[in-house]
């Protein structure tokens, strides 16, 4: 797979057309609360909203219909052209109603994301938006001028690992993953790897100035054995920086309501997760800090932020957050939830469709209010520590 070696992200720009990646080988409101006031047309959710609603019942909604609300409070007018411009055995990958996922022969391990083209394409528009989440930052720790070797676990199609690679030339970075996705041009100090971060790690004791950790959520069974691995590998005074989020969408206002796609969403997916041992929740809840700790870091440091899933901000950075948040999600809702949802969960091809519908009608409205909560969570291992 060949894309340019230096690949930097950019906002949506009108007119353009999205880049293409090979395949690899192989106004006054109703009472708050209501459907009415978020401005979509839902069915009355049961009488258990805690619950998350099956996709017989999304199915039996049939597919949304086009009404003038859709025209005045949806996304189409500023945002849908935007989107439009945006837009060996490892090679063995499992197709799963027309979608690859990672090749068995990798790893045995159940991860729910595809790694076609048309997923990683919409990833590379959500990486651009956390980035712009944390202002640029590509780390929070206060690494030394002089370092060395730098890690990226889970590297994707390596947006993180290149920026990395070419803000510091001298630092020899490696990329890992268990799908050979990423790109073959790329700087001269970055190599990529196939490796299973879910089992023991075969790098040297005490070599790693930085761990990093992105977006990995739902894909780890044992979180504290993880962090020991990562401990290990790390040199003493070196860093690990955890950055990830909860697909549980919520709001301030209300403006999520109970049985709609998006509280759905959230909740099926963590649902999920669950009954395959994961966690999908990693910025809800005290995972991250706790497994650091057990494993052995200290200074452990925590930031929070909320990513808006559309435009709907009036603050400028957070409005293109939601851009991107959104161009992504509506890109390929289906790609997200398929394996979790299908798989896992039990609901057909059909029931995934018009969910999807309903998700992307939802998400082009601006009068709901819908948000990730997204943690970076940083730690050193003891300048003392063997």
């Amino acid at each position: 797979m060949s894309t340019p070696a230096k690949r930097k992200a950019v906002s949506p720009a009108p007119g353009s057309s999205p880049p293409s990646r090979p395949v690899p080988a192989g106004p006054a409101s109703p009472g708050a609360g209501s459907p009415e006031a978020a401005g979509v047309s839902s069915p009355a959710a049961p009488a258990n909203t805690d619950e998350a609603l099956t996709g017989a019942h999304w199915l039996q909604q049939g597919m949304p219909e086009e009404d003038a609300r859709d025209v005045d409070s949806s996304l189409e007018s500023d945002v849908e052209s935007s989107t439009a411009s945006i837009s060996s055995t490892i090679f063995n990958y499992r197709m799963i109603n027309g979608r690859t996922y990672h090749s068995d022969a990798v790893t045995d391990i159940e991860y729910w994301a595809p790694n076609d083209e048309k997923h990683l394409d919409s990833l590379e528009i959500y990486y651009h938006g956390v980035e712009l989440l944390n202002d640029h930052q590509l780390h929070m720790s206060p690494l030394k001028d002089n370092i060395e070797r730098v890690i990226d676990i889970g590297t994707g199609a390596g947006f993180w690992a290149i920026d990395f690679a070419d803000k510091y030339p001298n630092c020899e970075v490696i990329g890992t993953d268990i799908s050979p996705v990423q790109p073959s041009w790329v700087p001269p100090n970055l190599n990529f790897e196939i490796s299973d971060a879910s089992k023991e790690w075969t790098y040297k004791p005490n070599y790693f100035d930085l761990v990093h950790v992105r977006f990995f959520v739902g894909a780890i069974e044992d979180w504290k054995a993880f962090y020991r691995e990562a401990f290990k590998v790390c040199k003493p005074g070196g860093w690990i920086e955890h950055y990830d989020h909860s697909p549980v969408v919520t709001s301030d206002d209300g403006s999520v309501v109970p049985g709609s796609a998006m509280d759905t969403y959230g909740k099926v997916l963590a649902e999920a997760a669950r009954r395959i041992g994961r966690s999908a929740t990693l910025a809800d809840d005290d995972t991250m800090e706790e497994g650091l700790k057990a494993a052995g870091f200290v200074n452990i440091q925590t930031k929070r932020m909320k990513m808006p899933l559309s435009p709907w901000s009036d603050d400028k950075k957070l409005k293109e957050v939601g851009l991107c948040a959104y161009s992504t999600l509506s890109a390929d809702v289906e790609g997200v939830v398929q394996y979790l949802f299908g798989n896992v969960m039990g609901w057909t091809p059909e029931e995934i469709s018009v969910f999807a519908a309903h998700m992307r009608r939802e998400l082009k409205d601006k009068n709901i209010h819908g948000y990730y909560h997204w943690k970076y969570v940083w730690a050193q291992k003891p300048e003392d520590a063997q």
